[in-house]
Parts: C-alpha cells; sequence; structure tokens
C-alpha cells in the first residue's frame, strides 16, 4: 500500500527500528526492494534522488514505482531524496511521490530553515511528508567531499530549533557519515545521535549508509535513527549479479534479470533484518 513517510517512521520510532530507504533507479532495483519487503512482511522507503536522474527521470521513475508501492502487500513509502531545487520537488508532488526531501544544508541556516518551512506548508496540505537536512552529508570522493566533515556536523541546540521552525517529519544528520564508498572506516557520533533525537523528538535519517558496519547500523539505530538511506551496496549487487548470470552461461539480457534482482534481494533483506524493520508491517 502506498503511504507517506511519516506512517511508517512512527511505528520505526516507537518501536525503535529502522527503515531502510532504496533508491530505485530501474524496475529490477524496485522488484527487489518492494518484493523482499513483501517476503519478510517489512515496511519500506523506495524512490530516486536528484542526482541519479541521468539514469532515469522522476516521471519514468514514477511510472513503474507508484503503481507497484500501491499493489504491495506492506506499507511503502515513494520517496524523492534529495530535491535541491524547489521546482524538481513540485514535480515529484505533481506526479504522486508521497514523501520529500528538501535539501537545502548547503544554503546558511535561515535560508535552510525559511525554504524547508515552505515546502512543508505545501506538501502537509497534501499529505506528503519533508523530510529535512541539517549540517551536510558530504561524499566519499569527488566534487563533494568535505576536507574537515565535523566542521559540518548537526549542531544539537540548532537542530531542536530547526525542528520547531519547520515542522519537518524526519531530519537528516551529519554525524561523521558520508554518501558512496568508504575508503577508511567512518566514526559515527552516537551520543549527537542521542542528543539531537532528544532535543527535536524527530525521526532521524542516516544518509550514507552503505558500507558502515553492522554494529554501526545497530548503535545508530538505538540512538534514534529510525531510516537509512542505501544505494551503494545494491547498486554494487545488481552488477556484481549480473556478472554472476554471465559467468553461468546466460546470454540474454532477459536471461541475466533474475541474477540481478536475487544479488539485490539478497543485500535488502541483509538490511532489513539488520535495521529490525522485519515483521513490522
Amino acid at each position: 500500500m502506498l503511504v507517506n513517510m511519516k506512517e511508517i517512521l512512527n511505528g520505526a520510532m516507537a518501536g525503535k527500528y529502522g527503515v531502510g530507504f532504496f533508491n530505485a533507479v530501474n524496475v529490477e532495483m524496485a522488484r527487489a526492494v518492494i518484493e523482499t519487503a513483501e517476503e519478510l512482511n517489512a515496511p519500506v522507503i523506495v524512490g530516486t534522488a536528484q542526482v541519479l536522474l541521468p539514469a532515469m527521470s522522476l516521471e519514468r521513475v514514477s511510472e513503474y514505482l507508484l503503481p507497484m508501492a500501491r499493489k504491495a502487500k506492506v506499507p511503502v513509502c515513494v520517496h524523492y531524496d534529495h530535491g535541491l531545487t524547489f521546482e524538481k520537488c513540485m514535480e515529484a508532488l505533481q506526479l504522486g511521490f508521497t514523501s520529500v526531501m528538501y535539501d537545502c544544508s548547503t544554503e546558511g541556516y535561515e535560508d535552510n530553515v525559511a525554504k524547508v518551512a515552505e515546502m512543508v506548508k505545501i506538501c502537509h496540505a497534501m499529505n506528503v511528508t519533508v523530510e529535512g537536512e541539517l549540517g551536510h552529508v558530504g561524499d566519499n570522493e569527488g566534487d563533494g567531499k568535505l576536507e574537515n566533515p565535523s566542521d559540518f556536523y548537526t549542531d544539537v541546540a540548532m537542530a531542536a530549533d530547526f525542528a520547531r521552525r519547520t515542522q519537518v517529519d524526519a531530519l537528516a544528520v551529519a554525524v561523521g557519515n558520508a554518501h558512496g564508498d568508504y575508503k577508511f572506516p567512518p566514526k559515527l557520533d552516537f551520543q549527537r545521535i542521542a542528543d539531537i533525537r532528544e532535543a527535536t523528538g524527530l525521526p532521524l535519517v542516516l544518509h550514507g549508509g552503505s558500507g558502515l558496519s553492522d554494529d554501526d547500523f545497530r548503535t545508530a539505530v538505538q540512538q534514534g535513527v529510525c531510516k537509512v538511506n542505501i544505494f551503494t551496496d545494491i547498486d554494487k549487487a545488481g552488477k556484481a549479479g549480473v556478472e554472476e548470470g554471465i559467468a553461468a552461461g546466460a546470454k540474454t539480457m532477459m536471461g541475466l534479470i533474475p541474477y540481478e534482482i536475487a544479488a539485490m534481494k539478497r543485500v535488502v533483506a541483509e538490511k532489513m533484518r539488520l535495521f529490525g524493520s522485519v515483521g513490522k508491517a
């Protein structure tokens, strides 16, 4: 069933478990995520991000994700992640996405507050949820890499003010996490997660989940993280599945699809068990 993010994260916050958000830039990824959620009776969040739109446009993503979510036997939120412009967030709303992240984290604090608060008013009128980001989660490499990530960690007092003034439904935090592959094991500030959770009363979001250790995930969820973003792990699993199919003698794209989906489903199931969302639908 198609729901908004709050309907899923309220349960996660009360039950102290995490829910995976998996980007799905093609039908095979979407099948791997939603079919696994149904098999494990787990709520799930699925969607895409602005940085991924070159691979598949918002309109194309909506054409397969929304019908699949509506038909699913478990709660599925279709989320537009890291929306960097007002216009693209509006497009997601018009297409029927049930949640958006309006990422104004690189703006000045007052601009971030004002822009996200405006988005919240629009979205809440449509029963759509909003995720904001305070601090800034950089990348592990490339143009988005931060030289001193701790300079951009989420401030606890500021987070409380941000939550009160914007009325966001979830808050992405910067606590030592980063997008993409980690070259060295990250050191998450778990106490900061707990302090932000207590100060805001919001379900917290951990971006850059691929590559963290199992213990990192478990501790982060215990401290208040309710949504964990995963893409790199399932993206790499899909590629590995195709390679497995080729090695097994598959001769066509159609023949490779079952291998691709099976490999991604293994990763999705592993994350759902780790986050504690199995059986919570």
